[in-house]
């Protein structure tokens, strides 16, 4: 009996480690682009999910960004059915702040919940692999924005509605999908956008990841999956300690909610702008830069008088011995 091509063995393998954490009765989805990594995660979750008897649904987002997005949708489409899954198509039109892949990307998570919670999916499987996870890391850090960007994307996460976000792929190489791919007769599709120099991720991919390689060595695509790896598990710990701390020094106040300032005086400054993002984006909905949330942080350390400060969605004040966060408006 031949042995099994290592790149299918690799992909199967970490599908079913992440289908084995599902519960008895779960149904999935897979998001399928029709690309080499998509296409990869399909088949080996279509091989691994028959033996469990686990229905798959695989789900392809036409967002008409080119002349033949229909033709590229109904191809895929007609692939994750040979392999015996069930497949939908979703033509969306892609609007939004952000640009194009932004929007396009909001659109596509969009049709995955939907598609999810219509048909009573436990979960559903992103083919992200290790490339894409340095990329994020190196877009992360250009940006400037901290440990939150540095984390990259999460292997698992689950949403406020209970739906579970996987993505098996987080620790292969996208040339081992490719690989997956040729070894199983499958002809992934190649989309253009993947080539063009006007987004910043293909700029990272062609351009920056290569020359780091060049210059330092290999395994820095590695190195950076590491590193998000590793940020992510000082930000558990860190939002463990902090969802222990707010529970004595956050109040709600009229229109808003207030935050102790000699407890927020009492943590360590890391802490602290921790606690500050949190409350805010809990109760606003608002992700503050680094930059606004210092300043608030600034009347906490440096109070010397000063007045309200204008934040997204909101305003922090300091009133006696309160942060005071107050909804724009009121």
């Amino acid at each position: 009996m031949p042995s099994l091509p290592p790149a299918i063995a690799e992909i199967r393998l970490t599908v079913r480690a992440a289908l084995a954490d599902l519960p008895p009765g779960a149904t999935v989805v897979v998001a399928l682009s029709g690309g080499a990594d998509s296409l990869a995660l399909a088949a080996a979750t279509a091989f691994e999910a028959s033996k469990r008897g686990i229905p798959v649904t695989s789900v392809t987002v036409d967002h008409g960004l080119q002349l033949d997005s229909a033709e590229v949708a109904a191809r895929a489409a007609s692939i994750a059915t040979g392999l015996g899954v069930e497949a939908v198509v979703v033509r969306v039109d892609v609007e939004g702040e952000g640009g194009p892949e932004a929007a396009a990307r909001e659109a596509r998570y969009r049709v995955l919940r939907e598609v999810a919670a219509e048909i009573g999916a436990s979960a559903v499987l992103l083919g992200h692999t290790l490339d894409d996870q340095a990329e994020t890391v190196l877009l992360g850090l250009a940006r400037g924005s901290g440990a939150a960007s540095l984390q990259g994307m999460a292997p698992t996460r689950e949403d406020d509605e209970g739906l579970r976000w996987l993505r098996p792929l987080l620790g292969v190489r996208r040339e081992t999908t490719r690989a997956f791919c040729a070894a199983s007769d499958l002809d992934p599709w190649g989309d253009p956008h993947n080539l063009d120099d006007r987004f910043a991720r293909v700029r990272v991919r062609e351009r920056v990841l290569p020359v780091l390689e060049a210059e330092l060595g290999p395994g820095i695509a590695e190195a950076l999956a590491r590193t998000a790896e590793q940020l992510r598990e000082d930000a558990e710990a860190f939002d463990e300690m902090i969802h222990e701390t707010i529970e004595d020094i956050v109040e709600h106040a009229e229109a808003g909610i207030s935050v102790s300032v000699a407890a927020l005086a009492a943590n360590p400054a890391a802490l602290r702008n921790r606690i500050i993002r949190l409350v805010v984006d809990s109760e606003f909905g608002v992700s503050l830069t680094r930059t606004q949330t210092v300043e608030v942080a600034r009347l906490v350390t440096e109070w010397t008088g000063q007045g309200p400060i204008d934040l997204p969605g909101c305003s922090a004040v300091r009133r006696g011995g309160q942060i005071v966060f107050t909804a724009s408006g009121r």
